[in-house]
């Protein structure tokens, strides 16, 4: 069973570790990319080019974002009862407790902050596909919705 997975990533190199860690961890993950909180967004709703994006099971959003910051995507997402169940998993480069207590504000599910040492990431992202796509219990995907 394939797992949607919706990065939310600006760098360029953070993309790319992060497609390699998912490939080693579980094949059956496919991973789409957003590169800033706009696109983020269409595709969460569908419009445009996205109108016929699979809803994801999980969100990895990163905090400092072009166009529209994490914390405002996060709030958007939290905040529209069709999108508010899929769990949002914070991202990001910050260890700064303002961001940490702000994501949880905005009910972030988790908050994870990247290693810079590839193993680690790797590290990271194999616990993230073994807890939020093999362990957890996720609501059936609403269908349109």
């Amino acid at each position: 069973m394939t797992s949607e997975v919706l990065l939310v990533e600006d760098s360029p190199g953070d993309v790319r570790l992060t497609r390699e860690a998912f490939r080693d961890a579980n094949r059956a993950i496919h991973l789409q990319v957003a590169s800033d909180g706009v696109e983020a967004m269409a595709y969460l709703r569908r419009e445009g080019v996205h109108a016929n994006a699979p809803r994801p099971d999980i969100i990895l959003l990163d905090l400092n974002l072009p166009k529209m910051d994490g914390r405002e995507v996060l709030a958007l997402i939290k905040s529209d009862d069709s999108l508010k169940m899929i769990p949002t998993v914070i991202l990001t480069t910050s260890d700064a407790e303002a961001d940490i207590v702000k994501s949880y504000q905005l009910q972030a599910n988790c908050y994870l902050t990247k290693p810079v040492q590839f193993d680690e990431f790797a590290g990271l992202v194999r616990c993230i596909n073994d807890f939020w796509l093999t362990r957890v219990k996720l609501p059936q995907q609403a269908q349109g919705g």
